[in-house]
């Protein structure tokens, strides 16, 4: 108990720390009601809007968008594949929106109904109306989706990074609801931050281009080394990420919590792991280590060549490893 205290400190402590990848901590009152909220302004609203409507083009599947009204606002969602066929979540990562899986889509939605989520008080096209204190909020949030949506079939849901916190937060209140899980390189949830990822995150508030170049270019070096695809793919994601800290306002986010060793052993429903072997964020050997003492019910994969970026260095293997698993 000891132990998992502790590391549900030292995640607070440094998750807290990366202002300059869009985690801030809010200074004064949000007016909610306000024509360009969550913006800074009309100007910035327009900015990134238009920006990211340009991303959009590069879905590279047919897919139909819409806004659901939730209590904590409006959602917004885009949907790809078949309509009769299994829905299918994707839930993508913090600072981030649903284009983060636009190396995947293709693949994951030729069989399945998918429904890429702009998560609510994200950077994306989502528009929160009232803070989300805790991970309750989240479950709450994300139930009240699916209930607007009418999808009243068990679901099928894939998480990354801060997504995959998220997702297993979701099973853990409602597990009836989720027919499979799978869990990409979740923040918290296995293992804790590692500290050399703590030491890089901290200089990323540092409000230089350069230091945030730096850190992403280790997070994600796979990419990077690939060639100059993937150097231009990771440059992009650098200079989305400055332009949403000048257009978003400033807000909190919830920390994102270790599932104890009980919690990991009874989860119930059928679950993917995967993480890169490159992993930054955690160490991906201790976090198949636990799993695999306290929940070996939860299957696990471990990608060659690939660090918190697997699901774009490694695409292919991954979207393989994804849809074998849903096609069990």
């Amino acid at each position: 108990m000891i132990v998992f205290i502790k590391r549900t400190i030292l995640i607070g402590a440094v998750f807290l720390a990366i202002a300059g990848l869009g985690i801030w901590i809010t200074s004064g009152e949000i007016d909610y009601n306000s024509s360009y909220h969550p913006f800074k302004s009309e100007k910035a609203r327009e900015k990134f809007l238009t920006y990211y409507d340009q991303r959009s083009e590069l879905w590279p599947v047919q897919a139909e968008t819409k806004f659901v009204e939730t209590s904590y606002g409006q959602t917004f969602v885009r949907i790809s594949g078949p309509e009769d066929a299994e829905p299918l979540i994707l839930l993508h990562g913090v600072s981030g929106n649903s284009l983060q899986w636009l190396s995947n889509i293709e693949a994951l939605s030729e069989k399945y109904r998918v429904y890429a989520v702009d998560i609510i008080g994200d950077n994306g096209r989502s528009v929160y109306r009232k803070e989300l204190k805790d991970a309750s909020d989240y479950t709450t949030w994300l139930e009240e989706f699916f209930t607007e949506l009418k999808l009243d079939k068990p679901l099928n849901m894939v998480g990354l990074s801060y997504g995959g916190w998220i997702a297993s937060q979701y099973v853990l209140e409602y597990p009836k609801k989720i027919n499979k899980l799978v869990l990409i390189a979740p923040v918290g949830t296995v293992q804790q931050l590692s500290a050399k990822w703590a030491v890089r995150a901290i200089t990323v508030a540092i409000p230089l281009k350069y230091f945030t170049k730096n850190f992403m270019y280790w997070l994600a070096a796979d990419t990077v080394e690939s060639g100059d695809i993937g150097k231009r793919l990771i440059d992009e994601h650098i200079d989305e990420a400055y332009l949403s800290v000048r257009s978003f306002q400033s807000r909190k986010m919830v920390t994102p919590t270790l599932l104890s060793d009980e919690e990991l052993g009874n989860l119930s429903i059928p679950t993917l792991f995967i993480v890169g072997e490159n992993e930054k964020i955690f160490s991906a050997e201790e976090a198949l280590t636990r799993l695999r003492t306290f929940a070996l019910q939860i299957e696990t994969r471990l990608v060659p060549n690939a660090g918190h970026d697997v699901t774009m260095v490694q695409a292919e293997t991954v979207n393989t490893e994804i849809l074998n698993f849903l096609n069990q």
